[in-house]
């Protein structure tokens, strides 16, 4: 760390704290991210999640992770600096994105997700706060809740805020995959239209309630596995029609909507995958360029000339991730670890996937990287608990089976949220499960925004 000066810290969670720093030799800025638990191992460090998944991809819309160092048990993650995080750039905006603005976020977060789900990852915390932007380019961030397609489940240690959390996840399944980033690109790319959630829920209940308002009750043909789900937990969802999203979303066009209803479908099964929706009719006035394993393929064979522009597309966003030896100024191509069993500072080479060169696909980008910024505020703070062990019936399951939401939308004697509107202020405490009366919202546009669980 004696290459790096902290500048300012922007960010501060559960698990660590993010500062802006300054690489005192090439004068670079970098975001370092400081883990508050200690670590006494490598091989507790590269077996993070967070590690292990940025390792494996290269690509210019995922954040890149530059360096990993260890001094005197501490953890620090060396990134390349965003100025700012999405939630961040549309908070306090009072006049609506272009629908050519949300197109272009939303293309390029898609392609990040294509490519992450295609070498084998789905995010699983997918929010506003987790997508970084400087200048026309956003990435996606924070790896840390990262999962494998193939592993096996349960899932035992998912968290996600509750306002992005696919429906399968809140009636307690075990059973879920990489559609559930897709249902978060739904809800996000509605309030990049709206710059307001769309279903902004202030407990686990509550937050089913706002969907069902919105895109209508489940039925035995939309989600027949989601009615199993609800049944298993003794839980009955409330009964509603919706509302046309045009109605919320008056800004967005026809194309727009249909992209957003196809996200948030109940069934898993329904919503498109990262691949498809960038061929949806909404991106097709994008001018970037589509990588050929998402295009349908062409019956022939590709030429010469096409294979040399892959391979000068592979070479050119192959970002490698170092872990370096503090007596060692460069990189070695060895893939393996050096075994480093001094105590102080510990750095370790070449965190570069092992089959980059035969496997990674690039993506080229139409923007140029500018020159780094500082941030205006302060990042918000993530809060994340972990999970319990998985068992038949959780006790957020037992709490779902203590209440029932008939068709007047009532749990017990407690009165039916009120409609929607503009803003909304978030009551609910960490860890309630219950469904409570929600606040009136505010007409005003602004609403406070908290993670939780």
């Amino acid at each position: 760390m004696e290459r790096y000066k902290l500048i300012k810290e922007v960010g501060d969670g559960t698990f660590g704290s993010v500062w802006r720093a300054i690489n005192k030799q090439s004068g670079e800025v970098v975001a370092i991210k400081k883990m508050k638990k200690k670590y006494y191992s490598w091989e507790e460090c590269v077996n993070l999640r967070e590690v292990k998944s940025l390792r494996r991809m290269n690509h210019p819309n995922i954040v890149k992770l530059k360096e990993v160092i260890r001094e005197n048990g501490i953890l620090y993650f060396v990134f390349e600096y965003m100025e700012c995080n999405l939630y961040q750039l549309i908070k306090d905006r009072e006049k609506l994105l272009s629908e050519a603005e949300v197109r272009n976020w939303c293309f390029q977060v898609f392609q990040g997700l294509a490519y992450m789900h295609q070498r084998g990852y789905f995010h699983r915390d997918l929010k506003p706060e987790n997508l970084l932007v400087t200048k026309h380019q956003i990435k996606i961030a924070d790896f840390g809740l990262a999962r494998e397609i193939n592993s096996q489940p349960p899932y035992t240690e998912y968290v996600s805020t509750r306002w992005y959390r696919a429906p399968e996840v809140l009636l307690q399944s075990y059973l879920y995959g990489s559609k559930v980033d897709m249902w978060a690109m739904g809800a996000i790319m509605a309030e990049l239209f709206s710059l307001r959630p769309l279903f902004p829920g202030t407990s686990e209940a509550d937050e089913i309630y706002k969907i069902c308002n919105i895109i209508g009750s489940p039925t035995e043909d939309s989600w027949a596995d989601g009615l199993n789900l609800a049944s298993a937990i003794n839980y009955q969802f409330p009964q509603s029609v919706g509302v046309h999203l045009s109605a919320l979303i008056p800004s967005a066009s026809e194309d727009a909507i249909n992209l957003i209803k196809l996200l948030c479908s109940w069934d898993p099964c329904k919503r498109p995958t990262a691949t498809e929706a960038l061929k949806h009719p909404f991106f097709q006035s994008c001018f970037y360029y589509v990588p050929p394993t998402l295009r349908s393929r062409a019956p022939v064979s590709r030429t010469p000339s096409s294979a040399g522009t892959k391979a000068t597309l592979e070479q050119q966003y192959a970002h490698p991730v170092v872990l370096s030896n503090l007596k060692v100024t460069q990189s070695f191509p060895s893939p393996k670890f050096n075994a480093c069993l001094s105590t102080g500072v510990q750095r370790k080479l070449d965190l570069v996937n092992q089959d980059a060169s035969g496997n990674d696909k690039a993506f080229k980008s139409t923007t140029k990287q500018q020159k780094y910024r500082p941030p205006g505020r302060k990042k918000s703070p993530t809060v994340i608990n972990k999970a319990r062990a998985a068992r038949g019936v959780t006790d957020a399951a037992d709490k779902f089976a203590s209440m029932t939401i008939g068709s007047h939308g009532q749990i017990g004697a407690q009165p039916k949220p009120p409609p929607m509107k503009a803003g909304v202020q978030w009551t609910g405490e960490s860890g309630d499960m219950f469904l409570r009366p929600t606040h009136q919202f505010q007409p005003s546009r602004t609403y406070t925004r908290k993670v939780v669980e």
